[in-house]
């Protein structure tokens, strides 16, 4: 696995340590992490912080040239709000643990020229079926069902 794959994959464990939903994402800028982050919805009552938006936080106020270099790893597929943040951005690259769990808007990135692949992770897709068989209701509500 990837180092920086890796590194997102840990915070998706803090993440579900946490009670939380085991979704976790880096981004990466000239080869060093500079924001990391995972999904804390529940921990912090928060409608927003998925894994990308948290890494994204917690990378802080970037100028507009260093987001068109980095590129964002998260362990799962990057749902509407994410994918547009991405955009927003001009993140350029985004390496994805798995899609088969939840397939986001891969598309939509892919349509407006950004570099997706998706790792295909067994890691990364059992830690999330653990957590769905555990907390079904839970993550419906993370991805708005």
């Amino acid at each position: 696995m990837d180092e920086f794959l890796k590194a997102a994959l840990e915070e998706a464990k803090k993440g579900y340590a946490e009670g939380g939903i085991p979704i976790g994402s880096v981004l990466v800028h000239q080869g060093k992490i500079i924001g990391r982050g995972h999904n804390r919805r529940v921990q912090k009552g928060s409608v927003v912080l998925h894994g990308e938006m948290d890494a994204l936080e917690n990378a802080g106020r970037l100028p507009a040239s260093v987001y068109k270099e980095c590129t964002i790893y998260t362990t799962l597929s990057p749902c509407p709000m994410c994918s547009g943040t991405i955009l927003l951005y001009g993140i350029p690259k985004v390496v994805i643990g798995e899609n088969k769990t939840f397939m986001g808007e891969e598309a939509l990135l892919q349509s407006r020229g950004v570099d997706v692949t998706v790792a295909d992770d067994k890691e990364c897709f059992e830690l999330m079926q653990n957590f769905i068989s555990e907390k079904p209701e839970l993550w419906n509500e993370d991805i708005g069902v």
